[in-house]
């Protein structure tokens, strides 16, 4: 079982920071402003960069973490599994969970609107107002979106964590509840055999 949850959390955990990385990189590599030329209109020509591929591939690396960090809580590891309601008795899972799936939605719609803001100023490039500055997306949420990229897949780590005491909480208990019917079946053999 440790094996099982140490390849799942390991996962989770790379794809966070390949998901950060690929954010920063994005946030380096993009240009302050685009270069206007002006004639009846202006046409925003930038730089060749890889922002908006990064920006993509930071996006896929925190799908990969969130979705392999989901699927991990309720994965039944060495083939014992715990319903889902159990964990949602624990008010310190619950807490942690629903603050992770809201962290992870908001890094996910960071990274996302921030890329897709840079995409649309490269594509959407000639402008008809002539004050136009040629305009990037804003310095620094790149770098913002990956560290909440990060913190996302940290918060999943101690999702795990938190789901391993759950685990093993009820097992522990189910274990009890065993031995007790043993028991109790073994005094009333004993008591109807008497």
């Amino acid at each position: 079982m440790a094996t099982d949850i140490k390849s799942m959390a390991s996962t989770v955990a790379v794809f966070g920071v390949i998901s950060l990385i690929f954010g920063v990189i994005a946030e380096n590599k993009k240009p302050p402003y685009g270069n206007p030329e002006m004639s009846d209109k202006i046409i925003c020509k930038y730089p060749s960069d890889p922002t908006v591929v990064l920006g993509f591939l930071s996006i896929a690396s925190l799908g990969v973490s969130v979705l392999v960090g989901h699927y991990s809580v309720f994965y039944p590891y060495n083939g014992r599994s715990v319903p889902p309601h159990v964990f949602f008795r624990s008010i310190s899972f619950l807490v942690f969970f629903l603050i992770t799936l809201a962290l992870s939605m908001l890094a996910a719609g960071m990274l996302s609107w921030v890329t897709i803001t840079e995409l649309l100023h490269l594509t959407n490039n000639v402008h008809k107002d002539l004050k136009t500055t040629c305009p990037t997306a804003k310095t620094g949420l790149f770098g913002g979106a990956a560290f909440l990229s990060l913190n996302a897949s940290l918060f999943w780590l101690i999702c795990l964590m938190l789901v391993d005491d759950v685990r093993k909480d009820y097992f522990a208990e189910q274990d009890d509840s065993k031995a007790q019917v043993f028991i109790t079946d073994k005094d009333t053999k004993k008591q109807n055999g008497a």
